[in-house]
Order: structure tokens, then sequence, then C-alpha cells
């Protein structure tokens, strides 16, 4: 059936809220509105303002109210409508969510979900479009998702909500309106590995979100001309799947690692770090990156699109490491 990553997101809240009575939706503007960018619409008329919550715009305040119910024996979704607004959260995800388990003795599990959106790319301009999930998935204690495909946004918030811990899931904000052919009964996906998006043996490309269109997109070009790319669709932040990019890399030899992340402190520099690590001798040359410039994302259509990756520079980033080097 056609449908869009939106309502594939949608689908999956209402399952969820159809399989589990304990489940609801609550955040800023959830309720009749339908949130901010139109994921819960409808499903206030179809559950009621007992499972889908409207609340005030304080994220500290309702992620707290998230993880007490979480405590309580209740499996709440929490809406945050921006990364950058979870910021004023922080202490709750971190310091609390993150940390009970372990500050208990293992006595309280959080099985708390919280969904935000992420990315730049919609003239939104700096206080609506970082791109910070690297900082979650630094974080010991939370499982980090990032669905970039219909079947990953229908799939992976019951397997969330089934794990007896925090878990985070970034939803790309130019992905909403993406549409597509998804399987009547598509279900649930696993919330543990990577996943090749597309099959190649000169180098290894890894992305995750937002980038995975544009990553796909550089690949068809490259593909043209006789370089076969492999794309990694990370799906998941943390815990990062090593034996996925260790396996390619082996195979490849190269790998270029594209982030709408800032390139410092990075997810990208993390990953690179890693493959060093574990793969030194298999690298042909040194693990390349494609990041955000290290600026406030503009709101100017022009330099925010220089800001952020493009096709053309993976597909620059590509060619530089399988002909540039040696």
């Amino acid at each position: 059936m056609k449908t869009t990553y939106r309502e594939a997101l949608r689908a999956a809240i209402r399952d969820a809220m159809t399989r589990d009575e304990r489940v609801f939706l609550m955040g800023e503007d959830v309720g009749p509105y339908g949130g901010g960018f139109g994921v819960s619409l409808g499903l206030y008329e179809e559950f009621g303002p007992e499972r889908i919550r409207d609340t005030p715009l304080s994220e500290s305040a309702f992620v707290g109210a998230g993880i007490g119910a979480a405590l309580g024996g209740m499996r709440p979704i929490v809406e945050i409508m921006t990364v950058n607004f979870s910021m004023l959260a922080l202490d709750q995800i971190v310091n609390t969510a993150a940390s009970l388990l372990h500050m208990s003795g293992g006595q309280f599990n959080v099985p708390l979900v919280i969904r935000m959106t992420t990315g730049a790319g919609r003239q939104l301009a700096a206080q609506h479009s970082h791109s910070l999930e690297n900082w979650y998935a630094h974080v010991p204690g939370l499982r980090v998702l990032a669905p970039a495909t219909l079947e990953d946004a229908r799939g992976m918030l019951w397997p969330a909500l089934l794990d007896p811990d925090p878990v985070v899931i970034f939803e790309h904000g130019s992905l909403y309106n993406e549409g597509g052919e998804l399987a009547a009964d598509a279900g649930d996906v696993d919330i543990e590995r990577a996943a090749v998006r597309r099959a190649g043996d000169d180098v290894t490309v890894v992305t995750y979100s937002g980038s995975l269109p544009k990553a796909l997109e550089a690949a068809d070009q490259l593909a043209a001309d006789g370089v076969a790319a492999e794309v990694i669709d990370l799906r998941v932040l943390r815990p990062l799947d090593d034996a996925a990019l260790l396996a390619s890399v082996r195979r490849t030899h190269r790998m270029v690692v594209v982030d709408e992340g800032w390139r410092s402190g990075s997810l990208a520099g993390e990953i690179a770090a890693r493959v060093t690590e574990e793969a030194f001798y298999d690298l042909e040359v040194p693990v390349a990156r494609v990041c955000s410039a290290e600026v406030p994302i503009p709101y100017a259509r022009h330099l925010e699109l220089a800001a952020i990756p493009s096709v053309e520079r993976i597909v620059a980033a590509v060619r530089e490491v399988v002909h540039g080097h040696g």
C-alpha cells in the first residue's frame, strides 16, 4: 500500500496503543492539533484525551511525568517537538531515565520511549534544525534509534516499547513527507542491527536518518562511473553495530561516513575511530567524513543547503577515497 513516513509512524503508534492499554502518547499539541509535524493527527479522536495527552510547554515537566508513569507500570510515548527543545529535558533524560537502573542497583527499569524530530533542510533555522543524535548516543543507559525507511518508521516503535530501558527515537524532519510502498502486513523490525541498503565492493558509505536518501542517490551516480558503493544504514545509533561496519570495510577497504551532525565530536568521528582501532590494516586509505559545516544551521535556503551534507559532497568524498589516493 502507498503511505508516507509520517503515516507509518502514526500507524505504529495506533498499533501499539491497540496492543497494550498501558501505552499512551503525551507531548505538546499531540491532541486535537495532531502534533507539531502531524504524526498524531486523528489519534486524539480515536483514543481520547486520557491516552493522547496534551502537555504544557515544559519539556522537563512532561518528560519527568513520563518517567514517573513508566516507573508506575505504564508504557508512555513522549513526543518532544524537536531535538533542540530536548535540551530543556536533558536532566530528566540523562540524570534520571538513563541512570535510575544503575543507581537503584538494578531495582528500577524506566521503560520510556521518547520520540523527537531532528535535522535540517526545511528552513526552520538554528533553533529547530540541529542534529544532536550523537549527544544521546554518548549516554550509557539509552538505546538510540534513527528510522530512515517506511519499514523502520512502522516497525521500530513496538520493539522499543518492549525494551525495559529508555529508548530515544529520532525522526528526521525531511522524511515526514517521503512516500512509497509499504507491505500491508508490515510489522516489527529488529532494533539491534544496521542494514545494508545497497550492496557494493569498492567503498563503504555509512549513514543514517535523513542522509540515507542522499547517500543512495550518490551511490546511483557513482555506479554510472563504475564505482560500486555499499550503503549501510546505521538505524541504531547506540549501541552501534560494529560487526556490520567492520565486515563491510574489510571487504571494500574504504569508508566514507555521512553524518548531518557537526564534525567535531561527531558520531562520524566515533565510527572512524572504531574502524581504525579494529580494522586499521584492512584500510587502503583513511576513513573520510562528510558532516555539516560547524555553524548554527542558517535560515536562508542556499546557506542551509551549503551547510549540510549533499549528494555532490558525498560523491566527491567517495571519488577521493577511491581514486585520489595511491
